[in-house]
């Protein structure tokens, strides 16, 4: 494989070249109009404007994709996540064009991008299902039926879906008609598919997701786990490696039940298997992602390898160079993810230009970004800025140089998740492990965020107030009241 192409564009499409790179491997870049400029465009060695700034003009356009591969001799095809990534069809007609899809097969994709197959398929190997309806619920009768037999507070979701999609909380009978009709719709709207299904909803459910890595001549083993439990509107914000709360028994039996899973659809290449663990630390299977996904980067770091290094060996017919026993846990992982979006105005998108933007450095921290200062951030695709992940000895000098890496990471032009995220490693419910997937509503009010910088922005004004006179001295008064304020903010960043 001497050429990729990476279809897809931003920190992903850069990471993803950097190890081509170091393989010794030429990169082929597409892109839209809107990105012509960006980083991973310039680091290719070659690249390609393959339409507008809209991803179903540009990065969607598998068969245009395919034909930029063709025309300049591409060995592989890297779709990198989200986009094409998850396209059962994009990835046969990749292969029939003769090139080599660096990903799972399309069968396996099909078995896996439907929730209800992908249930059917880990349950021949017994691997623990959530209670809930056995299909797609075909009408309301079976519904209310399927409603009564599981129990309340249910989900209902879009079997085609993910990312939150399509999925409803229901606590109460009477309100399963109208959720129920408001997740098909949005099923429908966002995958072309209205199909959904009945799920139990545990209680104090943490999102707990096992990384496999597969080759062709049937080897699989598994990555250990990655922590996802902060997550806002079903989408992850922070993720860790390892779990603070799984027993090296569970973290086995796990294991064994996702590579399983990945057997049962002879899966090749990098996947991930998530489960929720309740709490009485009793795990189910919930579904399979079937090509690398965001948070990889905490795998990498506390197992020594290169995941996407690992996708191009095995698409080339490698077998795994390691085995099960192999594999140890080295030290504790964290990333968060740095998204252009207000988490005091429910997190939504607050595209613009990176006035400023300094990234933090030093000992156990790696940022995987696609921006430089001066830069916009589109409006037309996901608002991840980049990746930020440290790497320390144990969880609690993990979360110390998250801090330091947090404080030191420099964005203004646009709001980020960076001072939610730091919220959320101060807090006594994150720092004891005691979390779930229920974090942002049991302990999160925007207006925290500014009680957390009144202190701070108090204490400037007042050494500014007294520096802006050179002959002034510092009353007893003045101190005081700075101690106050240096007390208040101590305190916030414990809290």
């Amino acid at each position: 494989m001497k050429k990729i192409l990476v279809a897809n564009r931003g920190e992903i499409a850069l990471r993803v070249m950097r190890s081509a790179k170091e393989m010794g491997i030429k990169t082929v870049a597409v892109f839209s109009e809107a990105d012509r400029n960006a980083l991973f465009v310039r680091y290719a060695d070659e690249a390609v404007c393959i339409g507008p700034p809209p991803s179903n003009q540009s990065y969607l356009l598998g068969d245009k994709i395919i034909e930029v591969a063709k025309k300049l001799g591409v060995d592989g095809i890297h779709p990198g996540y989200g986009f094409l990534s998850e396209n059962a069809g994009f990835a046969a007609a990749v292969k029939k064009a003769g090139i080599t899809f660096i990903g799972p097969s399309a069968e396996a994709m099909n078995i896996m991008g439907d929730k209800l197959s992908a249930k059917a398929a880990a349950k021949k190997f017994k691997v623990p299902m959530i209670p809930g309806s056995e299909g797609a619920i075909k009408d309301l009768k079976e519904a209310i039926t399927v409603a009564k037999a599981t129990g309340f507070p249910l989900l209902i979701k879009a079997s085609a879906g993910g990312g939150g999609k399509g999925m409803r909380l229901v606590e109460r009978l009477e309100d399963v008609e109208e959720q129920m009709k408001m997740a098909m719709s949005e099923a429908k709207s966002a995958f072309g598919d209205d199909s959904v299904f009945i799920e139990k909803f545990a209680s104090g459910p943490r999102h707990i997701e096992i990384q496999i890595m597969a080759d062709n001549h049937g080897n699989v083993v598994y990555l250990f786990e990655r922590e996802c439990s902060i997550q806002r509107r079903h989408q992850k914000v922070i993720e860790e490696a390892p779990s603070s709360v799984l027993t090296p028994e569970l973290r086995k039996q796990m294991g064994e039940c996702a590579v399983n899973v990945a057997k049962a659809c002879n899966y090749s290449g990098a996947g991930t298997v998530e489960f929720l663990v309740d709490d009485a630390m009793k795990f189910y299977f919930l579904e399979m992602n079937t090509r690398l996904q965001v948070e990889h980067p905490v795998t990498e770091m506390i197992s020594g390898l290169d995941l996407v290094k690992e996708q191009i060996k095995v698409a080339r017919g490698e077998k795994l160079s390691f085995k099960q026993e192999d594999l140890k846990i080295n030290g504790h992982a964290i990333e968060v993810r740095v998204c252009a979006e207000d988490p005091k105005n429910n997190f939504l998108p607050d595209i613009g230009r990176l006035v400023t933007y300094r990234i933090p450095k030093g000992a156990g921290v790696r940022v995987d970004d696609g921006f430089e200062e001066g830069m916009d951030i589109p409006i037309f695709y996901d608002p991840l800025i980049a990746k930020l992940v440290v790497h320390g000895k144990d969880r609690e000098e993990a979360i110390t140089r998250m801090l330091r890496a947090i404080d030191e990471y420099q964005i203004t032009g646009v709001s980020t998740t960076l001072q939610f995220c730091s919220f959320v490693l101060k807090h006594k419910a994150f720092t004891s492990g005691k979390f779930d997937t229920n974090f942002i509503k049991n302990y999160f009010k925007p207006e925290m965020l500014d009680a957390a910088t009144e202190p701070e922005a108090e204490i400037a004004a007042l050494l500014g107030s007294i520096l802006t006179n050179k002959d002034s001295k510092v009353t007893k008064q003045q101190d005081n009241n700075i101690q106050i304020q240096r007390s208040k903010w101590k305190l916030n960043r414990v809290q």
